[in-house]
């Protein structure tokens, strides 16, 4: 991506798996959202309602230190005949698990539930009147709490998102929410296509009273199908309103309008009938191909993936971390700093002890929001991405180059919101 060709990505006011394995893990309580779940009445239900794959792309089942890792089932479903007859948008939903896949104890059982518990074919099946705005299909990806996907994961999603992209319209992934900002900003940044890619979830499992979960799928959907996000990247919709992937965060572990983009704000609305998008990305008003992100993914390796971690700075703070990220091959680290961005002496130490041993730092703020400047030897100011936002784009910068120049332009480039 070359500096002025594509400019910052500037958030500016818009004028105008063939086998499907879901494995289990202890759930039940208000932590469900990081639980699997292991079914074989689920399995057949998925098997018997997911459309027939095209081909099979999913990896084979690996072992590692005697855990076994889940198949990710990435063979997107071909678009039916009645479907391409059809004037309506295709769409496929891509489900990945969560809480908006939850089975609850009962109706009200709010907190007391199995994330990842029921397929994306009967969750779609379960929807009214989906046959107004789109013609869609599934694809169950996995079926696991957001944050027990690996890095790896995310790499075979965004390659099949970009798969079903060649042949459909519009593409909404289902997610757990406690990482789904990292999720949707590895998506934002890796997705080549420039067909709209949402991202969706829920704060309520799928089968208690007044769950948001039926209201953010169906209007998931409504919203990739209407193709007002085309060349925004991946943008979230829950609670009926719609963000950037770039900035968006979690700020609440229970209310339903916990996604918010501090400093900058949401991006837009879906009430009933009505998309209302008030603001956009710069690379959605440079035209259809002009706006991709340099990160493709179809010219690395999973294994090419850089290891980047986190370092939190506290009061006191030792340097142990940093020294112990760097001792176990952390090509960089992201220090979320107090104020803006400052770290205790320990880890200053250990930070100038690690650039001189290559590895490259950026700096963020664990405030929750605002700018952070400067840098130096070894060290990119992250502006003002969150940590864990900063250490993906910082992850995808040194999987594809080792040079800090380089690096560094990608972080102002990607990384800062500013207009010129």
């Amino acid at each position: 991506m070359e500096k002025r060709k594509f400019g910052k990505w500037s958030l500016i006011h818009a004028s105008a798996l063939t086998a499907l394995s879901l494995f289990a893990a202890p759930a039940g309580s208000v932590f469900a959202d990081a639980a699997a779940v292991t079914s074989s009445s689920v399995t057949a239900a998925a098997t018997a309602t997911t459309s027939p794959a095209v081909t099979t792309t999913t990896p084979a089942t690996t072992t590692t230190t005697g855990t076994t890792t889940p198949v990710r089932n990435t063979a997107i479903p071909p678009i039916t005949d009645a479907d391409k007859a059809s004037k309506l948008p295709n769409v496929l939903v891509i489900a990945t698990g969560g809480t908006i896949a939850g089975q609850s104890v009962d109706q009200t059982s709010f907190q007391n539930y199995k994330a990842g518990s029921i397929p994306i074919a009967q969750m779609v099946s379960e929807l009214p009147d989906k046959q107004k705005i789109a013609d869609v299909e599934t694809l169950q990806f996995g079926n696991s709490g957001s944050s027990a996907y690996s890095m790896a994961d995310l790499y075979d999603l965004s390659r099949a998102v970009d798969e079903a992209l060649k042949s459909y319209d519009g593409v909404v992934v289902t997610s757990g929410t406690d990482t789904m900002e990292e999720i949707a900003y590895f998506l934002d940044l890796t997705v080549q296509s420039d067909k709209p890619v949402v991202i969706t979830g829920s704060m309520r499992p799928w089968t208690v009273v007044g769950s948001d979960a039926k209201a953010n799928l169906y209007n998931a959907i409504k919203l990739s199908a209407s193709g007002r996000t085309a060349s925004f990247g991946t943008v979230l919709m829950l609670n009926d309103t719609i963000n950037l992937a770039r900035g968006v965060t979690k700020t609440n572990d229970y209310r339903v309008d916990t996604f918010e983009t501090p400093m900058l704000g949401a991006v837009g609305y879906i009430d009933e009938t009505t998309i209302r998008i008030y603001r956009a990305p710069e690379r959605a008003l440079l035209g259809p191909g002009k706006g991709k992100p340099v990160f493709d993914l179809a010219k690395i390796k999973k294994s090419d993936l850089a290891k980047t971690e986190i370092a939190y700075s506290y009061q006191d703070a030792g340097g142990e971390a940093i020294e112990g990220f760097t001792a176990a091959g952390a090509k960089g680290i992201v220090t979320a700093g107090t104020g803006a961005g400052g770290i205790s002496s320990a880890m200053s130490k250990a930070r100038s002890k690690a650039v001189e041993q290559g590895v490259v730092f950026v700096t963020t703020t664990r405030t929750g929001s605002g700018s952070v400047y400067g840098g130096g030897k070894g060290i990119i100011s992250g502006d003002n991405l969150s940590p864990q936002q900063a250490r993906i784009l910082l992850m995808l910068c040194l999987s594809f180059s080792s040079d800090f120049e380089t690096v560094k332009s990608w972080f102002t480039t990607y990384g800062v919101t500013e207009i010129e």
